[in-house]
């Protein structure tokens, strides 16, 4: 283990012996709230110290191992000693590293999930209407519970913007590399000549902020618009103006929702979804405010980065970020995108642990 990381676990170890003597001040309880946080935290230290702990015990064998090696008697048992050890310090050095990557606070939160059609006309929100049902597919997969909020139907079929709510464990952790420029290339239902076009759609993943996390709105910063829901027709077509636009002016950002008949209900998670946009919206412009180096390609999230082509005629996923490439676009377009988020989330951890090393982190 390099000695950048051992320090890290001696400050733990500091900590923890500091937590241990907060929390045993009685008075420590009458802050329920910071109680909580530092319980929390203890839990989280003491996993760490401890097998930290265990992994210098095992140094320890290891070394009287070596040792005994010199005497022909013990030398068939040193060797098993030694083996073994070095085995169990192998895998340790990769928890111990692993667990010391931050964790994103927000990866359990539920999520919104914004696809919006962009260059190639009918064919692009053909496609939209494609990324839908695969993620929705994922999210059942999942045993997640998914929620339309807003739906802007194309003439031809799928969307010109879609927006939906994502609720569930680990939602946004699981989702929250999809953000990008998705491109498609195959031959479109529209194409006479079998000619394979190239069109493209922007997904955007929000985490949804609790509510003592929420941005505090200014009345007099929004303009609520009320409009008839658009639907296919037939029962379920809303017969008044219940859907609500809600436009917060300073930003320019507009979040609507019409899946529900009550205006009361479609204001409360509209405002909810412009909640999470302007808590995007900060986070973007804080981590483009920080160096190069300390914002990896895999979680920057920027909505102009084309991350991902499908490649029809190839039957070819490739995911641009970490040269990921996969020949199961079927089984991918179906809803299965274990193999690609298992791939994006590696990359990740292995970015994080290049930082921690050089102690950028």
């Amino acid at each position: 283990m390099k000695d950048s990381l051992r320090q890290q676990f001696d400050r733990l170890a500091f900590r923890l012996a500091e937590l241990d003597a907060l929390l045993a001040d009685g008075g420590i309880a009458a802050d329920m709230k910071r109680y909580r946080a530092l319980t929390k935290e203890q839990s989280e230290v003491s996993g760490l110290v401890e097998r930290y702990r265990r992994y210098q015990q095992h140094e320890v064998d290891l070394a009287a191992a070596r040792e005994l090696l010199a005497d022909p008697e013990m030398a068939e048992m040193a060797r098993d000693e030694i083996a073994s050890n070095e085995a169990a310090l192998t895998a340790l050095d990769q928890e111990l590293q692993l667990a010391l990557i931050p964790k994103d606070p927000d990866d359990e939160r539920n999520a919104f999930l914004e696809i919006r059609a962009g260059t190639g006309g009918d064919e692009s929100a053909l496609f939209a209407g494609d990324l839908a049902r695969m993620y929705l597919r994922f999210a059942e997969s999942q045993g997640w519970r998914t929620e339309i909020l807003s739906e802007n139907e194309s003439d031809l079929g799928g969307y010109k913007e879609l927006v939906v709510r994502v609720e569930g464990d680990n939602v946004y952790g699981r989702l929250k590399f999809e953000s990008g420029g998705h491109r498609v290339q195959r031959v479109p239902a529209t194409e006479s000549q079998g000619r394979i076009h190239t069109s493209a759609c922007t997904v955007a993943v929000l985490p949804e902020p609790d509510e003592a996390e929420e941005i505090t709105l200014n009345p007099a910063d929004l303009r609520i618009d009320t409009f008839r829901a658009s639907g296919a027709g037939g029962q379920h077509v809303n017969k008044t103006d219940s859907a609500i636009r809600v436009t917060h002016i300073p930003t320019g950002l507009v979040a609507e929702c019409q899946d529900d008949r009550s205006q009361h209900r479609n204001k409360a998670k509209a405002l909810a979804v412009l909640q999470a946009r302007l808590r995007d919206k900060e986070r973007i412009e804080r981590e483009a405010k920080e160096a190069a180096t300390r914002k990896g390609l895999v979680g920057s999230g920027d909505r102009s980065d084309r991350i991902r082509t499908y490649n029809f005629p190839q039957g070819r996923l490739t995911d641009h970020r970490i040269n990921l490439t996969l020949y199961k676009l079927g089984q991918i377009m179906d809803g299965d995108l274990d193999d690609v988020i298992k791939g994006l989330l590696a990359a990740q951890a292995a970015e994080q642990l290049a930082q921690l090393e050089e102690g950028r982190v």
